[in-house]
């Protein structure tokens, strides 16, 4: 398997990545735990979804296979599910190419 398991409850692809992906249903204050990862989950997290690893700033790059899936949309904690409610994605948006002048 590519990436690394985390506690047994989340996938971290690369290790550029913001966010880990649930392995199962998470409940919210579960304890993720790895070598140098210490989250504790603000959210309840559903099987596939992703929670932020690291507090991630308003307007910064969510990273997951090592690429910039999206933005925050507003300040992530560690711990956070992150979904629509608090990232946009980047991907295959003609309108931010345009905005660049890269259209």
């Amino acid at each position: 398997m590519k990436g690394v398991v985390l506690g047994g409850v989340g996938l971290l692809l690369s290790e550029e990545d913001t966010v880990a992906t649930a392995l199962d249903d998470l409940e919210a204050n579960h304890r993720v735990d790895h070598d140098d990862y210490r989250v504790e989950l603000v959210d309840e997290v559903p099987f596939g979804h992703k929670f932020a690893i690291e507090p991630i700033d308003a307007g910064d790059p969510i990273y997951k296979y090592g690429e910039v899936i999206g933005r925050a949309t507003r300040r992530i904690e560690a711990g956070e599910w992150v979904h629509t409610h608090n990232c946009e994605s980047t991907r295959g948006r003609g309108d931010l190419t345009a905005e660049e002048g890269t259209a």
